[in-house]
């Protein structure tokens, strides 16, 4: 069985191999890399679901093959939820990482320790090309300190603490990170679901 990620990220790619690998799902897990003809997706919902839906149905009515597309961000208790969907494009410009980063932080600055609860969040749709659609979320919990540590990961990785850890998600090692990350989660719960759908 052939699916698709809605992902050119080869560390997306293989990290959802991983998580499918053991759960003993025999499924071609194949990057749009492989389709470099697929239109780009605006990512226009207001949820991490709705935005994960406009991707993997738009990949899937493209290429013919099950799609799967996730979308997350990071919600700050503080801020009301937010940057939410709008975390990689927080200081307008999509995927600036450090300035999306000092943004939040001089939003912050004047936010008590005690109140900077946060939480990652992932959504996780699959959709089949006879319209089945399902979504899973994943979630970790933590908060944000006031001066970045740790160059691993990306976004908001080296201000992020997860609960019952004393280091960012910035200090752990890629296998560290992905055994906790919201992302890892939404996708580990998927694997039910792709179970039941695919096999």
């Amino acid at each position: 069985m052939r699916v698709v990620l809605a992902t050119q990220n080869a560390h997306k790619l293989v990290e959802m191999r991983r998580i499918l690998d053991e759960a003993g799902l025999e499924i071609e897990l194949v990057g749009t890399d492989q389709f470099p003809d697929l239109a780009d997706v605006a990512e226009t919902g207001s949820t991490f679901a709705a935005n994960a839906l406009l991707k993997a149905r738009s990949v899937c009515a493209e290429t013919g093959l099950p799609a799967i597309a996730d979308d997350s961000g990071l919600g700050v208790d503080a801020l009301n939820g937010m940057p939410g969907i709008f975390s990689a494009r927080w200081s307008g410009s999509h995927g600036n990482d450090l300035a999306n980063l000092n943004l939040l932080l001089g939003q912050l600055s004047d936010v008590p320790d005690a109140r900077r609860g946060a939480a990652f969040h992932c959504a996780a749709a699959v959709v089949l090309p006879d319209g089945t659609e399902r979504v899973v979320e994943g979630t970790v919990d933590g908060t944000l300190i006031r001066e970045p540590r740790g160059s691993n990961g990306f976004g908001y990785d080296p201000i992020f603490v997860p609960v019952g850890v004393s280091r960012t998600t910035g200090e752990m090692s890629a296998d560290e990170k992905d055994a906790i990350s919201h992302r890892g989660r939404a996708m580990r719960a998927l694997v039910p679901v792709l179970r039941d759908l695919l096999t």
